[in-house]
């Protein structure tokens, strides 16, 4: 179902696609676009824990009628990058994600937002807890079933 990768010499390890989707802060969310079906790439914050991408949404927009219309997405992290101009290349490495996404119940959408809080605002867990309590009803949360998962990489 999934095109095997054309330049194997540049294929990641599963362990180390994780470790980019762990150490790296945003990706970009390709969805297909339910007002006009082309392709609609958004970039977001996400949570990565246990096989599984987290993100989070306000109750309506474009990103909310696209998931409604269909749930196939593609996710993509890229993790460091070096421009080598006298080489007129790139070092670079990424993960790319394909999945189906899935809004979450209320039980699992307070764990998703607290790992977001965990990733993205360290210091403040307490605070982030009580944000979470006050605005989380105006917030959509949803996970990536993982399907398939690669990695490239040129170092």
């Amino acid at each position: 179902m999934f095109r095997e990768m054309r330049r194997k010499d540049r294929k990641l390890e599963l362990d180390e696609v994780k470790k980019i989707l762990l150490e790296n802060t945003y990706g970009v969310l390709s969805l297909i676009n339910a007002d006009n079906g082309y392709p609609y790439g958004v970039p977001i914050s996400y949570s990565y824990l246990d096989n599984e991408i987290y993100i989070h949404s306000a109750l309506q927009g474009l990103k909310v009628d696209s998931i409604k219309q269909d749930n196939r997405v593609c996710f993509t992290v890229i993790g460091n990058t070096e421009v080598l101009p006298d080489k007129f290349s790139t070092n670079y490495e990424s993960a790319i994600i394909f999945g189906k996404i899935i809004e979450l119940t209320e039980e699992d959408k307070t764990k998703a937002l607290f790992e977001l809080i965990k990733k993205y605002s360290t210091n403040f867990l307490a605070e982030g807890k009580e944000y979470i309590e006050r605005a989380g009803r105006a917030t959509k949360v949803y996970k990536i079933e993982i399907e398939h998962m690669s990695g490239k990489a040129r170092r």
